[in-house]
């Protein structure tokens, strides 16, 4: 955990329910960091649907690996996680681990392996000592408590200055429901899933095929349109796990994503995500400033997003924004050169509300004075207007500063 907390950092966490069905506890097994927790256990009391998205990086780690093959079963007694070691690119003592790992899971619960899903997050390439942590998930188990999201979401920390937490309410049928998400994250994130994981659950009664559906919909306008640096992760994981508790009250279990009941619970999900994804990008490494790229005008809303990531990943304008610089001219070339149909006399730029170019130029009134003000600011918006078509995307960023080179610098040391 680094010693400064990020300026874009929330004033004050959620405060967050406890969730019927689910309890949790966390350790201190060493595995990287000292005097702090490093892994956390979710246990559930009833086995619960489960839906997953998973990186598409084509090194994904060991515990990508084994949850993907746990997945179609579709439900889940436990969660394992640590942070500190990615268990990624870690050959067949990686496998080893997450098999000690499930084992020892799976005992302590009273289930099958199967139930049980596993994640890593930290250095890459180093094998993971799973015999530091598998000793003690017994106990975890018999400790776990209800009451525990954020103490759950710092033990799952690398170099995320604060814990990221968000709760929604919504109704089923008229049955109250709740959702509560954890994440981590903070560099090598890119959108396909980032080295970001983010963990969440609801007492709604939801089948595991309309939950998949749920998840996979949810991501791409949230964690699928975030980048804090462009690399992609060996080990980004987002689950989803229902308890069905609310079936307790009157609900009535939901099969289908297409359940016109679904209505309240889709949108309180997409609007968690997309909170917990921006709270990633608020803590990108050495973030002092959180950008906004709106895309519109392009051919198509894909064509806006890969626009908007030109725009968003690229050094050059992070940099910029960095600087306080209103250095339009690199938004101009991230455009040109993202691949996508654009028409340099028809562009239009804005940075907050002042455009500053329009019609392929400078726009006439433009005020050095007034667009550094924008820039000062810690939340900027840039809008790009192509001129082409009705695509529109939003992504999101941060800047790229100095302190982000010194965190990546040393990490492994």
């Amino acid at each position: 955990m680094s010693a400064s907390v990020s300026p874009l950092a929330p004033k004050n966490f959620a405060e967050m329910p406890a969730i019927r069905g689910v309890a949790m506890a966390t350790a201190a097994a060493g595995i990287k960091y000292k005097n702090r927790t490093d892994v956390l256990m979710m246990v559930f009391e009833r086995p619960a649907s489960v839906a997953g998205v998973f990186t598409r990086s084509k090194c994904p780690s060991a515990p990508v690996d084994f949850c993907r093959k746990n997945l179609p079963h579709g439900t889940a007694r436990g969660v394992v996680v640590n942070s500190g070691n990615a268990n990624a690119f870690t050959g067949v003592k990686g496998r080893a681990a997450t098999e000690l790992t499930a084992k020892s899971a799976a005992s302590a619960l009273g289930c099958g392996e199967h139930e049980i899903y596993l994640a890593s997050t930290g250095v890459i390439g180093e094998p993971l000592d799973a015999t530091k942590f598998a000793g003690v998930l017994d106990m975890m188990a018999a400790e776990a408590k209800g009451d525990f999201w954020l103490e759950a979401a710092k033990a799952i920390m690398t170099t995320d200055t604060y814990p990221k937490v968000a709760t929604r309410r919504a109704e089923i049928g008229g049955i109250a429901v709740t959702i509560n998400g954890i994440a981590k994250g903070a560099g090598m994130i890119a959108p396909d899933m980032a080295t970001m994981l983010s963990f969440l659950v609801t007492d709604a009664d939801i089948s595991p095929a309309a939950l998949q559906q749920l998840l996979s919909e949810g991501v791409g306008p949230s964690f699928n349109s975030v980048t804090v640096d462009s690399d992609t992760s060996t080990s980004d994981t987002l689950m989803l796990f229902a308890t069905g508790a609310a079936a307790d009250d009157g609900q009535t279990r939901i099969e289908t994503a297409d359940d016109p009941r679904l209505g309240s619970f889709r949108a309180a999900l997409n609007d968690l995500l997309k909170d917990l994804a921006l709270q990633v990008v608020r803590d990108g490494e050495g973030a002092r400033k959180m950008v906004a790229v709106t895309v519109k005008g392009a051919e198509s809303d894909a064509a806006a997003k890969r626009i908007g990531l030109s725009i968003a990943n690229s050094p050059l304008v992070k940099t910029a924004v960095a600087g306080e610089d209103a250095n339009w001219g690199r938004v101009v070339m991230a455009v040109g050169k993202s691949g996508e149909a654009a028409d340099r006399d028809r562009l239009a730029i804005w940075f907050g509300d002042i455009r500053v170019a329009v019609n392929g130029e400078r726009d006439p009134d433009y005020s050095e004075a007034a667009t550094t003000a924008v820039m000062q600011q810690e939340d900027i918006s840039i809008t790009v207007d192509i001129g082409l078509g009705s695509g529109e995307a939003t992504v999101w960023t941060c800047d790229l500063t100095k302190e982000y080179v010194a965190i990546n610098g040393d990490y492994r040391s």
